[in-house]
């Protein structure tokens, strides 16, 4: 056995969103200290919710993240809808879909690119591709702008979304709205084929620890991000309405975020776990793209979840290209415009309940829960993050990596600890939201 000492303290970990540390301590070759520290502010969006029109918070709460400001903004009218009753239409729910597409696809290309590519490519940062793989660097901004602009088209807006609100929509995009988002779609085929082919040329590390994966299951035809059960790849299955039992969020000492469990010690959520759940559900095109990669159901490798990410991005394309299709061969019904405070006859009714939301966010299931009185202000919130229910899991690969890359010298496993925690698409901002304060002598 190694007698080797290591003391790794990375501060401030690079291209992630939000703020944390790596702490790894090993002496005489034995791993004593192992940490992901989450070290964010926390930041009271429950507290910010108590009080406030059921109707108010999807814009309060599309604040929580500038990336997926999407997805918390559907998981919040999905929790409001909950709450008050409504069913939204079949067409309401295709543009939301719709919408989800886009925030994956725009997520997805942002970390594969920008944030993982580099380690992948033997540089410490994005800034030097510019110079040595300026084709790829044009790509990933190429294809982000495509999914910004048809996202502006459809809500307004990709950062906080304007016209998605509880009931439907404030604004349907037009006939020349349409035939434009499917413009933009088709054009990023191109791109999207050349990032696979990217993909089959760069080397992931080799790492595996077996994990439960926890993510939406349907008994539908269709690849589940919007609605669904909660299933893991434990044989667990329940519904939203339990998702506390799911997530069972407790606290550690040396973080800002919860952490959570379900059937063992930790579970992971996002792309990688989608697919070892849904995977024959991908289109055609994803699944084509899965094999090109070597990517197959159960994979327990953490480092692949940004492969995961790659095929979902193929998915959504072709989803997001198909659903487009078909809004246009069907016409969208302009009835079901929402006119806000001007027609008495679509108020929405307000009544006191309880509400929750189960979405995919492209870092993995988010839940939101909101409980209403009689006039429809939030009595009670809870927002369960993706990365929160991560951060527990991504230590404990850590725990099993360090032991395995001893024989190298500490650079390398700080770059190999870098990359694992990278892998996840970590969120850090989004899961430091609740901190326990208690005073003492007084």
């Amino acid at each position: 056995m190694s007698k080797k000492n290591i003391n790794i303290n990375v501060e401030y970990l690079t291209r992630v969103e939000g703020h944390g540390n790596i702490v790894v301590n090993v002496h005489d070759g034995r791993l004593d200290t192992c940490r992901l520290e989450i070290v964010e502010a926390a930041r009271f969006f429950e507290g910010m919710l108590r009080g406030r029109s059921i109707f108010e918070a999807q814009h309060i709460t599309s604040r929580i993240c500038g990336i997926c400001a999407c997805v918390h903004t559907l998981a919040s009218i999905q929790a409001a809808e909950d709450a008050l009753g409504i069913k939204p239409t079949e067409q309401t729910i295709k543009l939301r879909k719709l919408l989800l597409d886009l925030e994956m696809l725009d997520s997805h290309i942002l970390h594969i690119y920008l944030l993982v590519a580099p380690d992948l490519l033997g540089v410490r940062s994005f800034v030097p591709l510019i110079r040595s793989h300026q084709d790829v660097v044009r790509r990933a901004l190429r294809m982000k702008k495509t999914c910004n602009d048809v996202c502006d088209i459809l809500v307004g807006r990709h950062v906080h979304p304007i016209s998605a609100i509880v009931g439907g929509f404030t604004k349907l995009p037009r006939a020349k709205d349409m035939d434009a988002m499917l413009d933009l779609l088709k054009g990023m085929r191109p791109d999207m084929d050349a990032s696979v082919e990217l993909a089959t040329n760069l080397k992931f590390p080799e790492f595996e620890r077996d994990t439960e994966y926890v993510g939406l299951v349907s008994d539908e035809d269709e690849y589940p991000l919007l609605t669904g059960d909660i299933g893991s790849t434990d044989g667990i299955r329940m519904n939203k309405k339990d998702y506390m039992h799911i997530s069972n969020e407790f606290i550690v000492p040396h973080s800002t975020a919860k952490r959570t469990k379900l059937n063992r010690e930790s579970y992971a959520v996002g792309a990688l776990a989608r697919f070892n759940l849904n995977s024959e559900k991908l289109f055609p095109k994803a699944k084509e793209a899965a094999s090109v990669l070597g990517l197959k159901p159960k994979c327990i490798n953490p480092y692949l979840n940004t492969v995961a990410q790659l095929v979902e991005c193929v998915h959504c394309l072709e989803h997001a290209i198909s659903a487009v299709e078909d809004l246009k061969n069907t016409r969208l019904n302009y009835e079901e415009e929402i006119v806000v405070g001007l027609n008495e006859q679509r108020r929405i009714p307000v009544r006191a309940g309880n509400g929750v939301a189960a979405v995919e966010a492209p870092r993995g299931i988010l839940f939101h829960n909101y409980q209403t009185d009689e006039n429809g202000i939030i009595i009670n919130a809870n927002c369960v993050i993706p990365t929160n229910q991560n951060t527990g899991n991504i230590e404990y690969d850590m725990m099993k990596l360090v032991p395995e890359v001893l024989n190298r010298n500490e650079e390398e496993i700080t770059l190999a600890l870098e990359m694992l925690v990278r892998s996840y698409d970590p969120c850090i901002s989004c899961s430091a939201h609740l901190l326990d304060i208690r005073f003492i002598n007084k």
